[in-house]
């Protein structure tokens, strides 16, 4: 139930998503102006509270997906944008207070970025509600799913050996992201800030994560890291982006950083995390197959049309490249269910269930 909530914000975000790109949807000026908030709140919040509640396995920290989704419910029904940036807030502080609990439990660098990454979605929730326009206050919904998707692979990754002081550089890349985000990346310092952070925090995971291992292995292991690999080297550009060409001095600036970010980075993440994610909280069993590589390319080729038709000022390619990116989500889907239904041919015929596996090194 709470999954749908994640699911319907999904499909009216890329809605609005696909109408901000020029193309002429019914009520799509209406979804086009809350497509970042259906995204990041509504999509991102929702699954990433619910994964939280299920780890922390408290009723009350269902509170933050519920929240989430009330808020998607009451954004598409068209009432005043405070409620449901009121409910979205609520969300961010549950998951702030779960997040908060299971970092005095587990004092740990990667709790600490989790707590971080939930703060920071409270931050810019609030901001929201207040009335800061989105191109103000975005800096710290970034910073939420950047942190979040930093802490979770550094808990996959807490037993590779660290180097002296490497805890340190990754507290400076986590001031450095806030600092950019109260100096609002539409400000030259906020951009340039928060484009180091961005660069910092990615040479930092590529330097501690166990996807440069893993991508020399086979199956499900490889595929989780080309996909950590390539969202890697899209948040590296957002950062170089921003520092080369501030959104607030620049036509295509804030376009090419964000969504270098949120589809190159963060989408390529939610692929390479589904098949552990989705079993935890969707109590579904999935299976890798080599034919999610299908998807993975068509989003990030989608994410190069982007960014290379803003920089050239081509409008056909950066709405082509919407497109593209729809398709790839279907098609990641539609692997997904194909991959399970060929998995369960052999069970059904020897009239037993099998239990998805997955690799501890994944």
């Amino acid at each position: 139930m709470l999954l749908s909530f994640g699911i319907l914000a999904l499909l009216g975000g890329l809605w609005g998503a696909l109408a901000r790109l020029g193309w002429d949807l019914p009520h799509g000026s209406s979804l086009a102006a809350l497509h970042g908030p259906l995204m990041i709140s509504g999509l991102f919040g929702t699954l990433i509270g619910l994964e939280r509640a299920v780890a922390l396995d408290r009723g009350w920290s269902y509170a933050a997906p519920a929240f989430s989704g009330l808020g998607t419910l009451a954004l598409l029904a068209g009432v005043p944008e405070a409620v449901g940036a009121g409910a979205y807030t609520i969300a961010a502080a549950v998951l702030a207070g779960g997040s908060l609990l299971i970092t005095i439990q587990q004092p740990a660098v990667f709790t600490g970025a989790l707590l971080f990454g939930a703060l920071a979605w409270l931050a810019g929730n609030i901001l929201w509600l207040t009335g800061q326009p989105v191109p103000d206050l975005v800096g710290w919904w970034l910073a939420f799913l950047v942190l979040t998707i930093a802490g979770e692979r550094l808990e996959l990754s807490r037993l590779m050996p660290q180097r002296r002081g490497s805890e340190a550089l990754f507290l400076f890349a986590v001031g450095l992201l806030v600092v950019g985000a109260q100096n609002k990346l539409m400000t030259e310092n906020g951009a340039i800030l928060f484009g180091i952070a961005l660069i910092v925090t990615t040479l930092w995971l590529l330097r501690h994560d166990i996807a440069l291992r893993n991508v020399r292995r086979t199956g499900q292991p490889r595929f989780m890291a080309a996909c950590m690999l390539a969202g890697y080297a899209w948040m590296g550009f957002a950062g170089v982006s921003l520092i080369g060409f501030p959104p607030g001095e620049s036509s295509f600036g804030y376009d090419v950083a964000l969504h270098a970010v949120l589809i190159g980075f963060v989408l390529s993440m939610v692929f390479g995390h589904a098949l552990i994610i989705l079993p935890a909280v969707a109590r579904v069993g999935l299976r890798y197959a080599p034919l999610l590589y299908l998807p993975l390319m068509l989003l990030h080729l989608s994410v190069a049309l982007r960014v290379g038709g803003g920089l050239a000022g081509w409008e056909a390619v950066r709405q082509g490249s919407g497109i593209l990116t729809v398709v790839a989500l279907v098609t990641f889907v539609g692997a997904l269910v194909m991959a399970r239904r060929r998995d369960g041919e052999p069970s059904r015929r020897q009239g037993r269930s099998e239990v998805p596996s997955v690799d501890p090194a994944a």
